[in-house]
C-alpha cells in the first residue's frame, strides 16, 4: 500500500451495486481521471465463471493523474508478497510515459478501489495488466490533447517523456503532466482508441526491478493487519472446538472472569475473550472449560484415499482423442498406477488477522485478506448492515497462497467491535491458522496406459478424483487418450472432514506429480532416457524449446533410470505459462534425508513484465514447493486436526535450499501469462523422479517423507 492518504470518506461505496458514478468520482478529487474494466478475451476463467456481482461498465479501477504529478491507480488487488504492487506499476508507467518512482499503487479499500473479485490464480498480471496498460495509454492520449490546446501546437508534433508533454519541433516548448490539471476533474472521452506503446520500446517493463516496497518491508515500515493499533483497542481470544464437526454443549467462564481486566462476551456460538492486553486474553480464554460432543468419523489421513473414492461423484470426460480400445489393442505393454497426494496446508507466515473499528453506524475493517470485497459483504451480511456501511482497508498480507479467500476472522473481529463498542483486533494463533486452515485438498489418479512396439505411448486412460480441471489432460502427443475427472477442489466439501480450498497451484500439484511421475515409469519400461521420451512425445512447440533450454543449462546426458545420479525432470502447461524444471538430488538411505541439490527451471510465460520479480516467483515456488514434495501432509484422526505448529508440520527451510537457476524464455509476442505459481506444480514429480534415479525405488504418494524412505528402503 502506498504511503499516500486517500481518507476523504466516501458517499457511497464502490462495492455497492447501486455506485452513483458522480458520487464516487467526486471523492476522487482533481486531476485527470481514466476508468476502465478488464475484458477478458475468450470466456473468464474458470474462478471468474460463477455468477459474481458485476459493476456497472467502468467501474473495475481509476487512474488519477493529480495536479503534482504522481499517478494514482485504485485497483481492488491486493499485495500479498507477490509482487504486483511494482509490476503493475511497470506497466502503467510505461503507456502512460511517467517514472515508476510517480505511481501510487491504491489496493485493497473497499472505500476508494472499485470492486474486484480478489486476488488469486496468479491471474492479475495476465487480466488485470492489459486493460490498465490501455487506460494508461488512453491518459496519455487525453494529455496530449490538452497539452495541444495549451501549448497551441498540433497534437502530431507532440511527444511525452517522463510526465512531460514536448513539442518535437520546439522541445523548450512543454508542460507537465500536472500542469495540464489544475486541479480540476477532467473527464474526457478519446474518439478513438489510442494504440499501446511498442514492446520495442520499452524502457520500464520488461526491465529487473527492484520491488517497490522493498525498503517499507526489510526495515519494518510496513503495515500489516497485526500492526493496527487503535485507542481503548481491545484483544480477542476465541474459545475453539477440538475439533471439526464438535458442538459445544456448555462452558464455563467463571475462571476466566476472574482475570482482571477480562471481559467475557457470549453471542450464540462465539465466546471471547477481550482484553487490553493480547498475553492476558490468551491465558485467560485456556481457563475456560467447554464441554463439547464428539464426532466419530473414522477417517483419518491413512484411510482418507479408500474414502474419496468411495464418496467420489459420477465422472465427466474433461477430454477425450481417438479410440481407447483401439489403442489398448496395439500396446505391447500396459502400465497401471495410483498417484496419491494428502492434505497439505497453506501456513503463511502472517496468520489470519482483522482489527474492526466501529463507529456510528459503519465498521472498518483492516483485514489479512485476498478478497476485500467478497470480505465487505461478509461482514455487511453478519452486522446486518448496509454494504456502504462497511469497508474492508487491506494493508500489505503477510502471505496468502489462496488460504486467505475466507474471512472467518475478519467476521469473528467485527461482531465482537460492534458487541463491546470497541475497537477489536483477532489475530489467530498458529494452531488456529491451522485448525480453519481451507487445506489442498487430498486426491488421487489413476492411470492405465500402454506402449506399442516401437515405445510409443499408444494409450493414455486417466482418471483423476478431486483434482479435477483443466490442469489433468495431458499435453504429451499420444493418439488414443480420455481424461475423466471425478469432481475437483471446489466441489470436495461434502467429501472431506474439513474445508478444503485453493492452495497454490490448485489440481496443479496433483495432476503434474501423477502424469509426469507416469511419464518417468514409462520411459523406464521403454528403456529410455525420460527427456528424450518426452520429447519424441511433443508437438507443442514452446514446449519443446523450454524443455531444450532446461537441458542445455542443465548438462543433461542421455541416461536410462534408475541411472544413479539422481536426476529427475518434470514438466506442466499452466494457464499459458510453459515449464520444465530439473533436479539433482542426494538421497541418504540410512536417514531417509533426501537433499535437492540443484534445480534447473526453464519457463516461457510470454511477456515478462519485471523479470526480477519472475525469477523471484519461480525461486518462491521451487523453495515452497519442496516442502509438500518432501513433508507437508496434514494428519487428522475424527475432525481432529493433529498439526497445529511447525514442530511437526516441517516446512522447507534453509538448509534444503538447492542451487536455483531460472530461464525465462524470450516470447514477446505473447502477453504476459501466470507466473506466480506454474513452476510449483512441477516439484513433487520432478523430485520424485529424481529420486528414483537416485536409489531405484518409485513413490507414488507425497510426500516422500524421510519416514517413508527409509520404509521403502528396508523393503527393497
Amino acid at each position: 500500500m502506498s504511503d499516500k492518504e486517500f481518507n476523504e470518506p466516501p458517499s457511497a461505496t464502490a462495492g455497492a451495486l447501486d455506485l452513483n458514478r458522480r458520487q464516487f468520482l467526486k471523492i476522487l478529487g482533481g486531476g485527470i481521471i481514466v476508468s476502465f474494466v478488464p475484458v477478458f478475451a475468450g470466456d473468464p476463467p474458470e474462478a471468474l465463471s460463477a455468477a459474481q456481482p458485476r459493476l456497472p461498465e467502468d467501474f473495475n479501477a481509476f487512474l488519477r493523474i493529480g495536479e503534482d504529478g504522481r499517478v494514482a491507480c485504485f485497483t481492488g488487488k491486493i499485495e500479498m508478497g507477490q509482487g504486483i504492487i511494482t509490476s503493475l506499476a511497470q506497466m502503467l508507467a510505461e503507456d502512460l510515459d511517467v517514472p515508476l518512482g510517480s505511481v501510487d499503487m491504491v489496493m485493497g479499500d473497499t472505500d476508494l478501489c472499485p470492486w474486484d473479485a480478489g486476488t488469486y490464480g496468479s491471474m492479475s498480471t495476465k487480466y488485470f495488466g492489459p486493460p490498465l496498460r490501455a487506460a494508461a495509454a488512453e491518459a496519455r492520449a487525453t494529455l496530449i490533447e490538452l497539452a495541444a490546446e495549451r501549448l497551441g501546437v498540433p497534437k502530431n508534433r507532440l511527444q511525452t517523456s517522463s510526465g512531460v508533454v514536448f513539442d518535437t519541433d520546439a522541445p523548450a516548448k512543454r508542460v507537465p503532466y500536472g500542469d495540464l490539471t489544475k486541479g480540476r476533474r477532467i473527464e474526457k472521452q478519446l474518439a478513438e482508441k489510442p494504440p499501446l506503446k511498442p514492446i520495442t520500446g520499452f524502457t520500464i517493463s520488461g526491465k529487473a526491478t527492484g520491488r517497490t516496497d522493498a525498503v517499507e518491508k526489510v526495515t519494518g515500515k510496513a503495515r500489516f493487519a497485526g500492526d493496527i493499533a487503535l485507542p481503548e483497542m481491545l484483544y480477542a481470544r476465541i474459545l475453539r472446538p477440538p475439533a471439526h464437526g464438535a458442538r459445544l454443549t456448555d462452558a464455563d467462564t467463571s475462571a476466566a472472569e476472574k482475570v482482571p481486566g477480562a471481559q467475557i462476551v457470549r453471542d450464540g456460538d462465539l465466546i471471547a475473550v477481550l482484553h487490553a492486553s493480547p498475553d492476558e486474553a490468551a491465558r485467560a480464554v485456556d481457563l475456560i472449560e467447554g464441554t463439547y460432543t464428539s464426532p466419530k468419523t473414522g477417517l483419518n489421513d491413512e484411510n482418507i484415499f479408500d474414502h474419496l473414492l468411495g464418496v467420489a461423484p459420477p465422472g465427466a470426460v474433461l477430454a477425450e482423442t481417438g479410440d481407447l480400445q483401439a489403442g489398448r489393442g496395439i500396446a505391447s505393454k500396459v502400465i497401471e498406477a495410483t498417484y496419491r497426494q494428502g492434505y497439505v496446508a497453506h501456513a503463511p507466515m502472517e496468520t489470519h488477522t482483522a482489527c474492526a473499528n466501529l463507529d456510528g453506524d459503519k465498521v472498518t475493517v483492516w483485514a489479512s485478506t485476498q478478497g476485500p470485497f467478497p470480505a465487505q459483504r461478509e461482514v455487511a451480511a453478519a452486522l446486518n448492515m448496509p454494504l456502504q456501511n462497511v469497508r474492508i482497508i487491506t494493508p500489505f498480507v503477510g502471505g496468502g497462497f489462496g488460504g486467505k479467500n475466507r474471512n472467518r476472522q475478519v467476521v469473528e473481529a467485527a461482531r465482537l467491535a460492534k458487541l463491546t463498542g470497541k475497537p477489536v483486533q483477532v489475530t489467530w494463533t498458529r494452531g488456529e491458522e491451522f485448525f480453519y486452515d481451507a487445506f489442498q485438498p487430498a486426491a488421487l489418479v489413476k492411470i492405465a496406459s500402454g506402449l506399442n512396439a516401437s515405445n510409443r505411448i499408444v494409450f493414455w486412460d486417466y482418471h483423476v478424483y478431486f483434482a479435477g480441471g483443466d490442469k489433468a489432460p495431458t499435453f504429451y502427443d499420444v493418439a488414443n487418450k480420455r481424461t475423466t475427472a471425478y469432481g475437483g477442489w471446489q466441489e470436495t466439501r461434502r467429501a472431506h472432514p474439513f474445508d478444503t480450498g485453493p492452495w497454490r497451484g490448485p489440481n496443479g500439484n496433483t495432476n503434474t506429480f501423477a502424469r509426469e511421475s507416469h511419464m518417468d515409469v514409462l520411459a523406464a519400461a521403454a528403456g529410455e532416457d525420460p527427456v528424450a521420451f518426452r520429447l519424441t512425445h511433443l508437438q507443442d512447440k514452446r514446449m519443446l524449446r523450454v524443455l531444450e533450454a532446461a537441458g542445455s543449462a542443465f548438462g543433461w546426458s542421455k541416461a536410462v533410470a534408475p541411472s544413479g545420479k539422481g536426476r529427475g525432470v518434470a514438466c506442466v502447461i499452466y494457464k499459458g505459462t510453459h515449464v520444465a524444471a530439473m533436479a539433482e538430488v542426494e538421497v541418504d538411505t540410512t536417514s531417509g534425508r533426501c537433499q535437492v541439490k540443484r534445480v534447473v527451471c526453464a519457463q516461457d510465460m510470454g511477456q515478462v513484465v519485471n523479470p526480477e520479480g519472475a525469477k523471484m516467483q519461480v525461486e518462491g515456488c521451487v523453495m515452497m514447493g519442496l516442502g509438500y514434495a518432501l513433508t507437508e501432509m496434514i494428519r487428522f484422526r475424527d475432525g481432529k486436526v493433529l498439526d497445529r505448529n511447525f514442530d511437526t508440520y516441517q516446512l522447507p527451510r534453509f538448509s534444503w535450499a538447492p542451487k536455483i537457476e531460472t530461464i525465462l524464455i524470450e516470447n514477446p509476442d505473447l502477453p504476459p501469462q501466470e507466473g506466480g505459481e506454474p513452476a510449483i506444480t512441477c516439484m513433487g514429480a520432478v523430485v520424485a523422479n529424481a529420486i528414483f534415479d537416485a536409489i531405484g525405488i518409485r513413490f507414488h504418494e507425497l510426500p516422500i517423507s524421510p519416514e517413508r524412505i527409509g520404509q521403502a528402503v528396508k523393503r527393497s
